[in-house]
């Protein structure tokens, strides 16, 4: 399952998944550059992480932020191997109405999980080795209950896109999956929700409890590992069995 020797790049490692992500990745032996459009936060983070890795302020929906970034990668570490495109942005439910925020959940989720794929996956596929991870959500695979317009629309959009990818790389060594989260316990997630929510959420999730990032973060490890080489195009749900109905 060792990663040594392997360049690995977080998007949105400030947050609690990329973050634990990066953490496991650094665990299995691999140089880790941690992207976020947070940069004080990130480095706040960063300094508590053991193992070879690097902060790089990069903001994914701009491609030539995305570019800078990994030519500085490459520069430091060396060519990308790993790719986990956790960077994301939510309206919560009913929310996301209005324009501005239409354009921000795509740019962070949509715009940046393409920006980053399409720079590492030729070179990933030059080499015959390469392993993607994109985050989704729990409309990944159809409509979920409570998903704002414009995070349903990220969720299905992503799932395609990485199928997309998978198909075209398969037959080069490289691998292209999504992960589709919901109600993993965090900031951004969980924490945000009001008594009432909270209660109408765990009401929904046939496991009555909510994820943990480790847990999150356990998916990625399998996912980028050498021992998940026939495994591409898949989305992999961690909802406690919420999908079920």
């Amino acid at each position: 399952m060792s990663l040594a020797g392997k360049v690995a790049v977080v998007t949105g490692a400030a947050g609690a998944l990329g973050l634990a992500a990066a953490r496991v990745l650094l665990e299995e032996g691999a140089r880790v550059a941690l992207a976020d459009l947070d940069a004080l936060r990130l480095d706040g983070v960063t300094r508590f992480l053991r193992g070879e890795r690097m902060p790089i302020g990069c903001d994914v929906s701009d491609p030539q932020s995305v570019r800078a970034a990994l030519d500085k990668v490459r520069g430091e570490f060396g060519p990308v191997d790993v790719l986990v495109n956790a960077a994301g942005a939510t309206a919560g439910p009913g929310g996301g109405k209005d324009d501005s925020t239409w354009r921000r959940i795509l740019g962070a989720r949509l715009d940046g999980a393409l920006h980053c794929s399409r720079v590492v996956l030729p070179e990933m596929a030059s080499r015959g080795w390469g392993r993607v991870v994109i985050v989704g959500g729990p409309a990944s695979q159809g409509p979920a209950r409570d998903r704002s317009a414009p995070d349903a629309a990220a969720d299905g959009a992503l799932a395609a896109l990485a199928a997309s990818l998978a198909r075209e790389y398969a037959g080069r060594g490289v691998t292209v999956n999504t992960i589709a989260p919901a109600f993993i316990r965090s900031p951004a997630d969980t924490d945000a929700l009001s008594e009432a929510q909270r209660r109408q959420a765990l009401a929904a999730i046939p496991a009555a409890r909510f994820g943990e990032p480790e847990e999150f973060a356990h998916a990625v490890r399998f996912l980028v590992s050498p021992l998940a080489g026939f495994m591409t195009g898949e989305v992999l749900r961690l909802d406690g069995g919420m999908h079920l109905g």
